[in-house]
């Protein structure tokens, strides 16, 4: 698959106003973004670029707040293989140690999660996926419903299993995605966890003691009804993939409209994991 990668330069405004163009941009298909000096780089399928939405998306922007852009093609290359020289282990919490299948062990930890990504979003690397990780593990899951909402690689799902989950189900509107889910949990011995390709209209009928989303805000914003109906009464929602400030303040607004109740968040650099319970 060739991918674009569009480096952005921005001028001006608040800081929010960056945060809230990345969370549009992820919206448009941009599914990965990196910091660079005087703004950042988001990484795109080149099939799924449409420079039209680019264009009437940075029009758009707030009285002050300029930006500008440039599209670089990137060369076809063997993703998997960069994947494997980049990548390294990753330790969560002291708790639960992430690793590639070519890595050694470390039985020294409670938990460990074998993840082969397949351009899957969700190693433990980025700072939204560790903060979901970190707070599952101060949760008591044994015995429970999961839904690992936007699954990527299934980490989040891996994880909800092997702390005792009685039931996971992941889905992601990828097929790539859900392909990588299938993949790791069998390399993880966590193969009751269902999977499914799609959105929150899979959830119907559903009922979850918790739900894992770490989308991004615009995408939670649309699915939060459906994860409060989806919950059972004291269930709990934890959500990431988003910034601290302003977007934390307008998922907190719209989770209360749907009983949902806010007990606290983490943050690491500038994103933000946050914790609901339904009332």
């Amino acid at each position: 698959m060739r991918y674009s990668e569009v480096v952005f330069s921005c001028t001006g405004g608040e800081d929010w106003h960056q945060d809230i163009l990345i969370s549009d941009l992820g919206d448009m298909g941009f599914d990965t973004f990196e910091a660079r000096d005087g703004g950042f780089a988001a990484y795109i399928a080149s099939a799924q670029l449409d420079r039209s939405a680019l264009e009437s998306l940075l029009i758009h922007q707030p009285i002050g707040f300029t930006v500008s852009y440039v599209v670089n093609e990137i060369e076809p290359q063997n993703w998997n293989s960069v994947w494997e020289r980049n990548f390294e282990p990753v330790v969560v919490a002291d708790q639960c140690y992430v690793r590639a299948t070519f890595h050694a062990a470390a039985p020294e930890y409670p938990y460990e999660i074998v993840i082969d990504p397949k351009m899957a979003f969700g190693t433990g690397h980025h700072q939204t996926t560790s903060l979901m990780m970190r707070q599952m593990l101060a949760e008591t899951i044994e015995g429970g419903r999961v839904l690992d909402m936007g699954c990527g690689t299934g980490i989040l799902a891996i994880l909800a299993a092997k702390l005792g989950a009685a039931s996971v189900l992941a889905i992601d509107n990828d097929p790539v995605c859900v392909a990588s889910v299938e993949e790791n949990k069998i390399r993880n011995d966590v193969a009751h966890i269902e999977t499914a390709c799609g959105s929150a209209d899979l959830i119907r009928g559903h009922r979850f003691d918790m739900i894992l989303a770490n989308i991004n805000r615009n995408i939670l914003l649309e699915q939060l009804e459906a994860y409060a109906h989806a919950l059972e009464r004291g269930g709990v929602l934890h959500m990431s993939g988003f910034y601290e400030g302003h977007d934390l303040d307008v998922l907190k607004d719209a989770a209360a409209k749907h009983g949902l109740a806010y007990t606290g968040h983490e943050a690491m650099d500038s994103w933000a994991a946050a914790r609901f319970i339904k009332e």
